[in-house]
């Protein structure tokens, strides 16, 4: 829970506030850019929330943030803002909101289909959320896109009895219960709907999730910048090799798609012609901070 006692200084006045708990994550600021935003290494409320719809957003980021860090002055109904969870993204794609400490605030996702549910990455595993996606017809599979997202994983793989998908290069103590290892750095189809494209770089074993050639959950892979309006990759959260970082995007602008949905970072929606676009010229982007290469 968020303390007043250490309310960040740069906080303006008013009911919202970031706690010294922060761990600046990114989650309340893409979330509620209208209320958030990043200051050193740590977010704070620069306005504060009028409208409904706006303060809404921001019960919602304080819901998802990993650290409670997040507080109000007032006293807010939370049951519709709990509620709103898994959140509505587009079609039968959702945010699960409850974004979890041990993912560094990792965003998770839910699919849900007639084929099976599939969780993507974990959330906190939360009750209410719990429930939620039982109402929506459980979960079947839950991809995980790479070692550092995994939150608690176990233990919606004991409650939902679902099959954990994930490389065999990022398996861990904790994850070595997986029951489905991907072996190499092929795309695999997982169902008509359903590929999985190794993405080594982040991690050696990273991997994306291609849903209906319209969904790409990247993990911590790609993000949009919202700033420079381009797709990018965390340079400076390149945990394994950013020359094979560079290839995996490469590779990906093989795949058609118009949603990146990432573990961290904004997401994006534009046509897919704009998002090849954009991914090409990311791949160029990225080459520049790797030295010369060739033309892609």
């Amino acid at each position: 829970m968020a303390r007043i006692k250490r309310r960040l200084a740069a906080n303006v006045d008013g009911d919202f506030y970031v706690d010294s708990n922060c761990i600046d994550c990114g989650t309340c600021y893409w979330m509620a850019p209208a209320t958030f935003k990043r200051r050193g290494e740590r977010s704070h409320v620069y306005h504060q929330p009028e409208a409904a719809p706006e303060v809404f957003a921001a019960l919602k980021a304080l819901t998802a943030c990993p650290t409670a860090s997040i507080g109000t002055l007032e006293k807010h109904d939370m049951d519709p803002v709990i509620d709103s969870f898994p959140d509505p993204i587009e079609g039968n794609v959702y945010h699960c909101g409850f974004h979890s400490r041990h993912s560094f605030g990792g965003a998770s996702y839910l699919i849900v289909r007639e084929g099976g549910n599939v969780l993507v990455d974990s959330p906190s595993f939360n009750m209410p959320l719990v429930r939620r996606i039982e109402a929506m017809g459980g979960v079947k599979h839950m991809f995980l896109t790479h070692k550092d997202d995994i939150a608690e994983h176990q233990r919606y793989a004991d409650h939902f009895g679902c099959e954990r998908i994930m490389h065999a290069e990022d398996i861990t103590i904790s994850t070595e219960g997986v029951e489905r290892k991907i072996e190499n750095f092929l795309p695999v189809k997982l169902a008509d709907d359903l590929i999985a494209i190794p993405t080594p770089g982040h991690t050696e074993g990273s991997m994306c999730l291609l849903y209906d050639e319209r969904f790409l959950f990247s993990g911590d892979h790609a993000a949009w910048d919202e700033e420079n309006e381009m797709i990018v990759a965390f340079d400076d959260a390149c945990w394994y090799d950013w020359a094979r970082q560079t290839e995996s995007m490469r590779i990906l602008c093989n795949f058609k798609f118009e949603w990146i949905l990432p573990g961290h970072g904004r997401r994006v929606h534009l046509d897919a012609e704009k998002i090849t676009e954009a991914m090409r010229l990311c791949v160029l982007w990225m080459r520049r901070r790797n030295g010369p290469r060739a033309a892609l």
